[in-house]
């Protein structure tokens, strides 16, 4: 009888349950998009070690990009990248003088290289003798007196 009654509050409970459907998330904030704004900015570093860097780009409002930047070096290294990026894609001119760069087009860029001779560094290692060894005499003793008893 237990179990008749059991079963009956089961199917009640069964026929009476709602579908919960998953929760929606989205935002209710729309975000406006805006058309891009010509800009125009630069910026140049110097730091302690003698480094120069800079950059400088504007964009004219229709997605057409140009600019460049750069460094150099306490030793004379230098590497200026010119760049444009536009509807025909992105095209870079660098100009360097990096030891071990060629004049080589690689990816579609422009490459200007003129690397400069930098002799390897001359190192001499400092001078050390061993010291001279050091002669003691060796210690005497008295002979040692023992008490007659």
């Amino acid at each position: 009888m237990i179990a008749k009654v059991f079963l009956i509050a089961a199917l009640a409970a069964v026929s009476l349950a709602q579908h919960y459907g998953a929760p929606a998330y989205g935002s209710s904030h729309y975000e406006e998009k805006y058309a891009p704004q010509p800009y125009d900015f630069g910026y140049d570093t110097n730091d302690d070690y003698g480094t120069t860097t800079f950059r400088k780009e504007s964009g004219d409002g229709h997605g057409r990009v140009q600019g460049s930047y750069g460094y150099k070096d306490l030793h004379g290294i230098e590497r200026i990248v010119e760049y444009v990026a536009d509807e025909h894609g992105y095209r870079a001119q660098i100009k360097t003088n990096e030891p071990g760069t060629e004049a080589q087009n690689p990816a579609d860029v422009q490459l200007d290289a003129k690397p400069i001779i930098v002799d390897e560094p001359k190192y001499a290692a400092p001078q050390y003798s061993a010291p001279r060894p050091q002669y003691h005499q060796a210690p005497h003793y008295a002979a040692p007196a023992y008490p007659r008893y």
